[in-house]
C-alpha cells in the first residue's frame, strides 16, 4: 500500500505564506502591530515581503508586496523600511530564501544585555537555530544594517540567525517554516535561559552530552508490508494531532519539539513524528509502533524507546507526552524540581515533580526512572523536556498544563522575593481529603 508518510509537495503562495506567518508571530506575542518583517525569495529571485505601516494583527494576502529582481514594486503598500538587509541577505547567501525580523521580549532581553543565548543548554535548541551571531548596532533601516547582518550571515555560513544590539533578532531558512521553526526554538531558549537565572542558575551540558543527543536523529522506516491502519489506529491519530495543535496554541508544544503519544492495543502504541512541524502535523504523519518496531513507516520520534518502556512498565498508562515550555525548561536548564507545593490544586493533580538527568531519555534499552510512576506522573529531564504520563490524552495534557502554570508562576513569586510552600500538615490534610485510598 501506499505509505501514509509520504506526502506531494503543496505549492503555496507567498502571499498567503507571509500572511499567516506573521499573523501567527503576533498573536503568540512576538512582535507588536507595527514592529517586525517577514519575506520570501521565490524562484524567479523576486522578494515577497510584509509592508510598511500595516496592522500586524489584520495583514492578509493582499497586502503583501514584491519586489522583482530589477527593482520594480507590485502592491498595495510600500514595502517593509528594512527592505534592504533583506536584499542584503539574499545576495550574500543564496542558501537563504526567507528572513524574519521581530522583537520577541526573551530575544530582546538578551539584545539589550550584550549577547547571545547559549545553546549548549538545550541540545534541541541547538540543533535546530545552529550557531548564533550577534551584530553590533546600526540604525534600523539603513543600508549599514542590512550589511552588518548580511556579514555576519555571510562570515560563517552556519549561522542563520543573527541577535541585533539593543533591537531584536533576524532569523533565516531555506523556506518560511524552516525561518519560523529556528526563530520559535530560539525565542523558548532564550525564555528558558531567563527563567533558568531566576531559579538559580543556567546549567549547559558537556560537549560529549550534545553529541549523543545530536546523532540519535532517527532514519524513515518503510512500512511493514500489507500494513492496513485501523479505525483504532484512525482515531488515535485524530486525537493526537487535536492535542497537539492545541498545546501549541496554548504555548506548551513549538512546531520544532514535542512528542504525543497514544497506546494502541496491548502491545502497540501511536506516536508523533521526527522532523514534521507541529503546528502543520496531520494524521499521515504519524507512525504506529507495535512491539518496539515501527509497522507504519515514517521517522519515529527520538522518545520511541522511552514511550516504549513506560507503556511496557506501567499497563494502565494510556498516553505520554513529552515537550518543551519556557517555564518548565526554565527548571530543566537550572536543574530545580518544580515546587508544586505552592499550591493546593497542583499538589493534587501532578503530585511532586522530581528532576532526571540527562542522557536517561536517550538509551537504546532506556530504564524508566523511579520517580515516574502512575501516582506520580509528572517528570523532567534536565536541559531536555518534562514527561507527563496518564490514563488518558486528556488528563496527560491537563497534568502537562497544571506542571506548566505551576512552574510560572513559582518563576514570579520568586521575583516578588518569596515562593513560599505549603507545610507537611497541609499536605497530610490534602492527602486525606484527596487521595484516600492510594
Amino acid at each position: 500500500m501506499t505509505n501514509p508518510n509520504q506526502q506531494s509537495e503543496i505549492i503555496i503562495d507567498p502571499r498567503v505564506h507571509l500572511s499567516e506567518a506573521i499573523g501567527l508571530i503576533y498573536r503568540r506575542g512576538m512582535t507588536t502591530t507595527s514592529g517586525g518583517n517577514l519575506s520570501e525569495k521565490d524562484d524567479n529571485g523576486d522578494i515577497w515581503i510584509t509592508p510598511a505601516g500595516v496592522d500586524k494583527g489584520k495583514m492578509t494576502p493582499d497586502d503583501i508586496t514584491r519586489v522583482a529582481k530589477d527593482g520594480k514594486i507590485t502592491g498595495e503598500h510600500k514595502p517593509s523600511s528594512e527592505l534592504p538587509f533583506h536584499q542584503a541577505i539574499y545576495a550574500k547567501r543564496p542558501d537563504l530564501r526567507a528572513v524574519i525580523h521581530a522583537h520577541p521580549e526573551a530575544l530582546v532581553a538578551f539584545a539589550i544585555a550584550g549577547m547571545a543565548p547559549d545553546l549548549n543548554a538545550i541540545p534541541q535548541a541547538r540543533m535546530i537555530c545552529g550557531p548564533v551571531g550577534f551584530a553590533p548596532y546600526e540604525l534600523p533601516g539603513s543600508k549599514a544594517l542590512g550589511e552588518v547582518i548580511a556579514n555576519t550571515l555571510a562570515d560563517d555560513w552556519k549561522v542563520s540567525a543573527v541577535i541585533l544590539e539593543n533591537h531584536g533578532v533576524v532569523v533565516a531558512g531555506r523556506d518560511l517554516d524552516d525561518a519560523f521553526q529556528r526563530f520559535e526554538t530560539l525565542e523558548l531558549c532564550a525564555r528558558a535561559l531567563i527563567n533558568a537565572h531566576e531559579l538559580g542558575g543556567v546549567k549547559v551540558l558537556r560537549d560529549d552530552q550534545l553529541e549523543q543527543f545530536e546523532g540519535l536523529r532517527p532514519g524513515m522506516v518503510e512500512p511493514v508490508e500489507d500494513w492496513v491502519p485501523t479505525s483504532e489506529d484512525f482515531e488515535l491519530r485524530y486525537e493526537i494531532c487535536s492535542i497537539v495543535k492545541r498545546a501549541c496554541r496554548q504555548g506548551l508544544m513549538i512546531s520544532s519539539y514535542g512528542t504525543v503519544s497514544m497506546r494502541s492495543g496491548e502491545k502497540g502504541f501511536v506516536m508523533t513524528p521526527n522532523g514534521v512541524s507541529r503546528r502543520k502535523m496531520t494524521e499521515h504523519d504519524l507512525v504506529t509502533v507495535s512491539e518496539g518496531k515501527v509497522i507504519s513507516g515514517g521517522r519515529p520520534s527520538r522518545a520511541m524507546n522511552l514511550h516504549q518502556a513506560i507503556y511496557e512498565k506501567f499497563p494502565e498508562i494510556r498516553s505520554i507526552i513529552t515537550t518543551q515550555a519556557p517555564s518548565m525548561m526554565g527548571h530543566a536548564v537550572a536543574h530545580q524540581a518544580i515546587d508544586v507545593r505552592t499550591n493546593p490544586e497542583s499538589w493534587v493533580f501532578v503530585r511532586d515533580i522530581a528532576t532526571i538527568p540527562f542522557g536517561v531519555q536517550l538509551n537504546d534499552e532506556p530504564a524508566v526512572p523511579d520517580c515516574l510512576t502512575p501516582l506520580h506522573p509528572v517528570a523532567i529531564v534536565e536541559n531536555d523536556c518534562l514527561i507527563a504520563i496518564g490514563g488518558d490524552l486528556l488528563q496527560t495534557f491537563d497534568r502537562m498544563e497544571v506542571a506548566e502554570f505551576t512552574a510560572r508562576s513559582n518563576i514570579l513569586a520568586q521575583r516578588l522575593g518569596c515562593a513560599k510552600s505549603m507545610s507537611d500538615q497541609q499536605i497530610s490534610n490534602l492527602r486525606k481529603e484527596f487521595l484516600d485510598g492510594e
